[in-house]
């Protein structure tokens, strides 16, 4: 199988050497499940685009420090490709921007929430039945967001929810897997983010991040089975 990832923003140079870009925190997660995986990558926010749906079988959108209601052209470019990808029967999946711009591209609503930033570790509700493993009805996994998906697009099912995030998860019929968490991240990553934005995230939620770091287990590996059966499904 070929994974087509829409790489969507840029790790800050210095981290490159300790954590690489997003698609390689991608390939790393799903890899780990299943070696004989294949990958391309198509930069996006540079203006780069798969020339027709036939380059990958099934297609992933990154996160993004970017906003999907910015009026930027390579957005609404990637809306665009989300739509005429489902036209094609290909399957997209999004974490965090990837997310947000599935929802927005398919008529859900998308703005900054008035809770503020998510950082650090959080737990969720599992809420589709689908999402099944041995591990629980719950799930923990690193987060870096202050947008949110407030509105579900029209025929959306919420697979994944908490009280700071109602809308973390969502499916649509058997084409659409999306997650507003970070199931690529490591908790070095979470770190340096919080770190490096202490001041727009403010003193105390930076606190709270650090100490669910210490409490709560990551678990990206679920979330990378479940994008796995999601894709081969």
């Amino acid at each position: 199988m070929k994974i087509g990832i829409l790489k969507t923003d840029a790790v800050r140079p210095e981290w490159v050497p300790e954590f690489g870009e997003y698609p390689d925190m991608f390939q790393r997660l799903l890899s780990a499940e299943d070696p004989s995986l294949e990958f391309r990558v198509w930069d996006v926010e540079a203006g780069e685009f798969p020339e027709g749906p036939d380059e990958a079988d099934v297609y992933l959108i990154t996160g993004s420090k970017s906003s999907v209601y910015e009026d930027k052209d390579w957005i609404r470019r990637l809306e665009q490709l989300v739509r005429d990808l489902l036209t094609e029967e290909r399957k997209v999946a999004g974490i965090c921007f990837g997310h947000q711009l599935i929802a927005q591209a398919l008529g859900g609503r998308v703005q900054k929430s008035e809770k503020g930033w998510g950082v650090g570790c959080h737990r969720y509700d599992i809420t589709d039945p689908e999402l099944t493993d041995d591990q629980g009805k719950q799930l923990q996994l690193l987060v870096s967001h202050q947008d949110q998906v407030m509105a579900a697009p029209e025929g959306a099912t919420v697979t994944v929810r908490s009280d700071f995030c109602p809308m973390a998860g969502l499916k649509l019929g058997d084409k659409v897997m999306t997650f507003q968490a970070h199931p690529e991240f490591v908790p070095g990553y979470s770190e340096e983010i919080m770190s490096y934005r202490y001041d727009q995230i403010g003193a105390d939620r930076v606190a709270e991040g650090r100490d669910s770091l210490q409490q709560m287990s990551h678990q990206g590996d679920r979330v990378a089975r479940w994008l796995l059966d999601f894709f081969r499904g």
